[in-house]
């Protein structure tokens, strides 16, 4: 005899009990899906941060479209291996940094990015110099085994000279630490790397694909339907359905949890307690593509 909570799982049957602003709230919190490329580019990942020191280290350069899980990912990795404190030295030991690319190819811009996420102080008027001898000794001491560039694909927004001197930059820091860089970023990152033959051949990319129909596309629907606490069943992985929400949010993971987030709410706003296409319809969404050509629009008539 099945119940009318097998659509959940266990804590989405807890919340299912919970006020309807407190549902609301609970489906508007990041959720993590382990889905095949995602565990594969974690496994990447782990073996990055074993990896024995060489005098050339392997990279990795993780791409995919905007808002395709590459920093969710990222994300959920960091969260396996956070800081922590050596009880008898008191030392911090941070093996796996994540740091920001700067919105255009700046050394000491950079180097003030990796300061500020470890909390060291730093005089914003010192040289590069100093800033890199700063960095590198802190680096060292706590023991950071793997580093993480997220956005690198910002590098592009300044001119040739400043893109190579920072990946100059990030070559250095790899070669002197011995440690793996991981840069994240859009399909611009290639272009970025290539300008560096060097570099360009140490990073192993790592495609993160727009979703197709397909199994794997039904499962993620599936789990997503599973997390979201509504009273009925939503059937997502239904044909007309799982195209629907695949056309809607144009293949993007982040954009389909966002869809159906709003989606979730909605049916409970509106007391159905399901997510339809009749439902989808009368939301207000606009899709990625679209938004991306009214904001070019608006930029040209300005």
């Amino acid at each position: 005899m099945t119940s009318q909570t097998d659509h959940l799982n266990e804590s989405a049957k807890v919340a299912l009990a919970l006020s309807d602003h407190e549902r609301i709230n609970f489906i508007r919190r990041p959720r993590w899906i382990g889905y095949t490329k995602a565990k594969e580019v974690i496994a990447q990942l782990e073996n990055l941060l074993t990896y024995p020191k060489t005098h050339r280290m392997p990279n990795l350069l993780l791409v995919g479209e905007t808002n395709n899980g590459k920093t969710m990912i990222v994300n959920r990795f960091h969260q396996f291996h956070p800081v922590t404190a050596d009880p008898n030295t008191e030392q911090c030991q941070w093996p796996v940094l994540v740091v920001q690319a700067p919105p255009v190819p700046s050394e000491a811009r950079f180097y003030i990015a990796i300061l500020e996420k470890l909390s060291a102080p730093y005089c914003s008027c010192d040289s590069v110099y100093k800033k890199q001898f700063q960095v590198m000794k802190i680096l060292g001491r706590v023991r950071v085994q793997i580093m993480i560039i997220d956005e690198i694909h910002q590098i592009v927004a300044g001119k040739i000279g400043a893109q190579r001197q920072f990946l100059n930059t990030i070559k250095y820091l790899g070669n002197e630490l011995q440690i793996p860089i991981v840069g994240v970023g859009t399909y611009e990152a290639f272009n970025a790397l290539q300008t560096d033959p060097q570099l360009a051949n140490r990073f192993e990319p790592s495609v993160l694909p727009r979703w197709e129909q397909g199994q794997e596309y039904l499962r993620l629907l599936s789990s997503f339907e599973r997390m979201m606490p509504l009273k009925q069943p939503s059937y997502l992985t239904e044909k007309d359905l799982a195209f629907k929400l695949l056309v809607m949010s144009e293949g993007t993971i982040g954009e389909l949890s966002a869809l159906l987030a709003r989606a979730a709410i909605r049916a409970i706003e509106k007391r159905t307690e399901t997510i339809t296409p009749k439902l989808l319809d009368g939301m207000w969404w606009i899709r990625p593509s679209e938004r991306k050509w009214k904001a070019e629009k608006n930029s040209q008539e300005k």
